[in-house]
């Protein structure tokens, strides 16, 4: 089974939430950590762990990433980390799959389903020599709670 570990400059945690009842707010946090342990011929076998800086959130506007970042929201400075770790994963297509875990936001846990699609794998200039075998730096997967 491959290990990928996120590399912060080429990984996002996306997201949106409704906003007013009329509309959603898209956002994004850069400063993402962790491994991901896949095999596309035993998904099922895969798990993920990731870790967030929730300082980091950003909506395309300041004033409101502030107030996200306060106590009102995610409490940034008690709470300086989100996490994920899943191990569950259901094959709901040929390329796409269920991971359930826990996703931890100031300091509750909850379980969660992400919905991942499996892009696929191609050489690129992130691959890394290692014992005389080519290793892969970066998954192509795409998902979404």
């Amino acid at each position: 089974m491959a290990r990928w570990t996120f590399e912060p400059g080429h990984t996002a945690a996306e997201f949106r939430a409704r906003h007013m009842m009329v509309t959603y707010v898209r956002g994004a946090f850069k400063n993402v950590h962790g491994t991901l342990d896949f095999d596309p011929e035993t998904p099922r076998l895969s798990s993920v762990e990731v870790t967030i800086d929730p300082t980091t959130i950003w909506t395309g506007e300041p004033q409101r990433d502030a107030h996200l970042r306060s106590q009102d929201f995610l409490h940034v400075e008690e709470f300086p980390q989100i996490t994920f770790k899943g191990g569950q994963v259901r094959v709901i297509g040929d390329h796409d799959y269920v991971v359930v875990g826990d996703l931890t936001i100031r300091g509750v846990t909850r379980s969660v389903s992400l919905r991942v699609i499996y892009l696929g794998r191609w050489q690129t200039p992130w691959w890394e020599e290692q014992g005389g075998e080519w290793i892969d730096k970066g998954p192509r997967l795409r998902g979404a709670l």
